[in-house]
């Protein structure tokens, strides 16, 4: 992987640090580390980026993707997404993809093969994967996993009966769950349930898991949802875009394919999936109980981590993470909140403590926008320079690629 060699000084540039904002400062980076913030920390062989009318961000954060390909993680960095958390993936591709890791890829870790039921949610892609049918097969499953590279577990509890599905998948029960979790936390692993209803969310919480991979549809949510999940010390990672998919909401998603300062980045496959919703979405009557049940987190000061679920349908890597921020917005969060959800937060959840922050010694994953998204959280997409490891990342490319991709459309036959 490529190292930054030259030093760049950040002057009088607004800082958002991961918790709070610094209205006015320099920040020094250097060897792929912050190594200075302050008022003028000199240094003559540094290039110089003058910060006025900009805020200097850490790289953000999508705490939930389904890494398909190198390419996936390019697009993401090309959006300001410098980390990814995988939910699932084949065991052989996050060796694969660890080895071609380079500074123009968004870093990531994956929880590799999910825990599912013979036939459950995660079977339905077409290859093989080892399935669990009881408790007792709960720590070799979660041993041969670690095995394999997985850095948490990720289990499905759920049968998709609760989005409105025609197909109902097999799930595992409650006790194998439980099992699972058990297995995951003797091997020092975190566990993230997949849920899609709100009793299968408070199941989970019971468990002892250690976050939530979704939040839940529907038209209210229990008073008592939030007090829960804080009793327990869990995390939740809501997917308020993928959900607003499910639901068969567009609006937010049409903004974010119109928006003048990611359009010339999306390609066109990209732009096809933000306008997919789920099949059986139109038969959703209500997003209202994730918005509920957001309020009701923030009231219990419980951790949300911003994630999109993407690839899914109505999403696309890196810019729908910018859609989430707005939807957490839309659902209570403060800006300076939603940019937390997507910075600090997941670094702390998933203990990967190099990152999520601008303070001295982290690594510079850094965007810098501008206008100030702690009063706007739409200037999150008005991104000057995106940085990974300090090194600049080429955004002109993908504009390029874009371009291509839309010249190939308009010609095609």
């Amino acid at each position: 992987m490529a190292c930054q060699t030259t030093p760049i000084l950040f002057q009088h540039v607004r800082v958002f640090d991961g918790l709070q904002v610094i209205p006015s400062t320099d920040v020094l980076i250097r060897d792929g580390r912050i190594e200075n913030i302050g008022q003028d920390p000199k240094d003559p062989s540094a290039q110089i980026v003058d910060g006025t009318g900009k805020t200097l961000l850490p790289g953000l954060i999508d705490s939930h993707v389904h890494v398909h390909r190198a390419e996936s993680l390019q697009q993401a960095l090309t959006f300001g997404v410098t980390t990814e958390f995988d939910m699932a993936m084949p065991r052989y591709r996050i060796s694969e993809l660890k080895n071609s890791e380079i500074s123009s890829m968004a870093d990531f870790w994956s929880a590799g093969e999910l825990a599912t039921a013979p036939g459950g949610h995660g079977t339905e892609y077409g290859r093989i994967i080892p399935t669990i049918t009881s408790p007792k097969e709960a720590q070799a499953w979660v041993d041969d996993r670690i095995a394999e590279g997985s850095a948490y577990i990720k289990i499905v509890y759920g049968d998709a009966s609760e989005y409105g599905s025609r197909r109902i998948w097999p799930t595992l029960s409650k006790q194998s769950m439980t099992a699972i979790i058990a297995a995951a936390h003797k091997r020092g692993r975190l566990a993230v349930v997949h849920i899609g209803s709100q009793w299968q969310a408070k199941d989970a919480i019971e468990a002892g898991a250690d976050g939530l991979a979704h939040l839940f549809i529907g038209a209210s949510c229990d008073r008592n949802f939030g007090a829960l999940v804080a009793a327990h010390q869990a995390f939740v990672i809501p997917t308020l875009t993928v959900l607003h998919s499910i639901c068969g909401t567009t609006a937010s998603r049409s903004e974010l394919i119109s928006d003048p300062y990611l359009r010339p980045f999306l390609r066109r496959d990209n732009v096809a999936n933000l306008k997919e919703t789920f099949p059986w979405g139109s038969r959703l009557v209500s997003c209202a109980s994730a918005g509920g049940a957001i309020k009701q987190l923030k009231a219990a000061r419980v951790p949300i981590l911003a994630g999109t679920d993407a690839p899914d349908p109505g999403t696309t890597y890196g810019a729908s993470l910018h859609e989430e921020l707005v939807l957490l917005v839309e659902a209570g969060r403060t800006p300076t909140e939603a940019l937390i959800a997507a910075t600090s937060v997941p670094a702390l959840a998933f203990h990967v403590s190099d990152r999520g922050r601008i303070v001295r010694g982290l690594r510079a994953d850094l965007v810098l926008v501008n206008g100030n998204p702690t009063d706007d959280i739409l200037a999150t997409r008005n991104i000057v320079t995106v940085y990974k490891g300090g090194i600049e990342d080429d955004r002109d490319a993908c504009r390029g690629m874009a371009k291509i991709s839309s010249a190939s459309r308009r010609l095609g036959p």
